[in-house]
């Protein structure tokens, strides 16, 4: 059998797959965003995706295409959250069973969100364990069936259909992209963008975002190989965004990012707060990035028209209450 290799073709096959689904979510213009930046700025808001973040897409792309005997042998994920929640609704949806190895400092309404959907959760340590190790190692024993988080050409592909629905839903309002914005970790989710924006509209700038302290998208594509960050000391609260190395798959795809900038942990907690109070919008740190760099001024937006992806609600509800309270400091 020829292997699956990410592409265009397979992100409208996903597409196909997700129809009636997923949720094709709104692409949301705000006038009073608008008049502070100085552009048009459209926001793709994933937070209404079925489990509360894009990662539904990728998920559920997959584990439709488990054949009836990998499903009885269900199904093993890592993640520190989102794509848990994912992987465990995609599995509950298709009759099958879902381990989900996560962080031990997951946000507690993440790992509810996962017991909530019927999966089971196996706690490790970020720092001083492996979970690929123990994944593979679930996978291995139990005969489950691996689902990454983004390393993986259909969970790219499924993602993807973000991309092709904010050309499919700027072009309704007859607006032509300049730019579009996303977050950057192990890389799916702007990888299936990237290839959705290069087959239907390719003069469209994709720019990544990442955490400060967590740009491994960033030293890599500079250094023109995949490179792990430095070791960080304090977590950001970017839970979503805290891989350490771009995607193998992944990687070459985003080769075609026009750029990556970074913010600041301050930075995202504004963006947050704004989401909340002006948009009112529920924005989880990780999801918030894209925002985070336009409030901040580290993508020009003046007289131009600006696609953001918001990818995430799923915040855990004391730092949420910090943050738009204004109480939180890093």
């Amino acid at each position: 059998m020829t292997e699956h290799t990410a592409s265009f073709d397979g992100v409208l096959d996903a597409a196909s797959c997700l129809a009636g689904v997923a949720v094709r979510t709104p692409l949301i213009e705000s006038p009073a965003l608008n008049e502070r930046l100085g552009g048009r700025v459209l926001l793709k808001a994933e937070t209404l995706q079925v489990a509360g973040a894009f990662k539904f897409r990728g998920a559920y792309n997959r584990i439709s295409r488990l054949t009836d005997e990998e499903r009885s042998r269900g199904v093993v994920a890592y993640s520190s959250g989102n794509h848990a929640q994912a992987v465990a609704a995609a599995a509950r949806m298709m009759g099958t069973s879902a381990i989900i190895v996560m962080p031990a400092d997951s946000p507690k309404v993440k790992v509810e969100g996962v017991i909530a959907f019927g999966g089971e959760v196996r706690f490790y340590d970020r720092y001083t364990e492996s979970r690929e190790a123990i994944g593979e190692e679930i996978a291995s024993t139990r005969g489950s069936v691996l689902v990454r988080p983004f390393d993986d050409p259909f969970i790219i592909e499924g993602q993807g259909t973000t991309g092709l629905e904010i050309v499919e839903q700027s072009q309704a309002l007859g607006a032509n992209l300049d730019q579009l914005l996303c977050g950057a970790s192990g890389g799916g989710l702007i990888a299936g963008i990237n290839l959705s924006m290069a087959a239907r509209s390719p003069s469209t700038r994709v720019i990544g975002v990442e955490p400060q302290a967590y740009n491994d998208t960033q030293i890599s594509l500079a250094a023109g190989e995949r490179l792990t960050h430095p070791p960080v000391e304090t977590p950001s609260i970017c839970d979503a965004l805290m891989t350490d190395r771009p995607g193998e798959l992944t990687f070459p795809i985003n080769r075609r990012l026009e750029k990556v900038v970074t913010v600041t942990d301050a930075e995202v907690a504004e963006a947050v707060r704004y989401a909340f109070r002006t948009l009112k919008l529920v924005v989880e740190p990780g999801g918030a990035v894209s925002l985070a760099a336009l409030l901040a001024g580290k993508v020009e937006t003046g007289g131009l028209t600006t696609a953001v992806v918001l990818s995430g609600g799923n915040v855990d509800p004391g730092l949420f209450a910090e943050i738009i309270e204004g109480r939180f400091a890093r």
